[in-house]
């Protein structure tokens, strides 16, 4: 079989090729794309003949998988696969690298609340402005504080063992399965009326389907604290960031951290949210850490390996 890695993976090229040792040596040919393309066309060329096609989160178009009779696999080296323009129907495989980023995703939710709540990107700022600084902020502890958590699977999971060793009480969604890793830690499960009128702080970890599009809205937003922030390093639509940003705006809620929007950065200028008050900001940087992009490169290798042997791993549903 023929199988393209068709966008680099931000690990080196020496990684990749060692990565691909396997297939190689299993009989199969590998082609290897070191730069990034968002361009139909080239998509469509780059794609051509192959049997596996392996991509990151870069937008997957249906006239690349249309114009390829031989595709079989799509091996998507990330978490969320709605960048690929597969049909439902389709007879194509797909599969993820589900776990790659739980820590680092994790971790910046925890950096976004510090910073929301100590303000250290302001205090940074201020602090250099010498002889004109304002005066210091007075910040929050995230102990004691009640964190709702949307979303419990494993990123949901290990943010809440983050918040837990800070001392927060844990609440959870019944949007899904209840996980019992999440009641090991103390969450409580809970209607998402009372996640979010007791929280002080609500983190998102759920997927972009259509039935979490805009899952917090204006009507939930109303819903929270006064003084309650919201974070989303999950999938930029779950939120709808127009009604964030009048939330914002109009002191309905007291601050966001967001990682993720209604499209991959830049941003329009116009877009809303970028001149909401109270926000921090971070281009969809939750997955990037190097310990992350070796295991998602490790992890989608091994997917493309063990669908070679005919073991396919991984597998998910649109």
């Amino acid at each position: 079989m023929l199988v393209k890695l068709l966008e680099p993976l931000n690990v080196s090229d020496e990684t990749i090729e060692t990565l691909a040792k396997e297939i190689k040596d299993l009989g199969h040919e590998f082609e290897y794309y070191n730069t990034k393309t968002t361009d139909t066309e080239e998509l469509v060329e780059r794609s051509k003949d192959a049997d596996v096609i392996m991509i990151a989160n870069n937008p997957y178009p249906k006239e690349a998988i249309e114009n390829n009779p031989n595709l079989k696999l799509i091996n998507v080296a990330f978490t969320g696969v709605d960048h690929v323009e597969l049909d439902d129907n389709s007879d194509i495989l797909i599969c993820n690298a589900a776990g790659y980023a739980n820590t680092a995703v994790a971790e910046l939710v925890i950096g976004l609340v510090l910073d929301l709540y100590r303000q250290i990107t302001k205090g940074d700022k201020d602090t250099r402005r010498a002889e004109d600084f304002p005066g210091a902020f007075q910040g929050r502890e995230i102990k004691n504080k009640t964190v709702g958590i949307i979303g419990t699977g494993k990123i949901g999971v290990e943010t809440a063992a983050l918040f837990k060793a800070f001392g927060a009480k844990l609440l959870a969604a019944n949007t899904s399965s209840v996980n019992n890793k999440a009641l090991e830690l103390g969450v409580e499960y809970v209607s998402m009326d009372d996640l979010l009128e007791q929280s002080d702080i609500v983190t998102l970890h759920v997927p972009a389907t259509k039935d979490t599009k805009h899952m917090i809205g204006k009507e939930e937003l109303e819903k929270m604290k006064s003084s309650a922030i919201l974070i989303n390093c999950a999938r930029g639509p779950v939120v709808d960031n127009d009604a964030l940003a009048d939330a914002l705006n109009n002191e309905v809620i007291a601050g966001a951290g967001l990682d993720v929007f209604d499209m991959e950065p830049p941003i329009p200028r116009d877009y809303k949210i970028l001149s909401a008050k109270n926000t921090i900001l971070t281009p969809h940087v939750g997955f990037l850490t190097d310990e992350a992009m070796v295991l998602r490169a490790e992890t989608a290798f091994k997917n493309t390996v063990n669908f070679l042997n005919g073991n396919p791993t991984n597998l998910i549903k649109k």
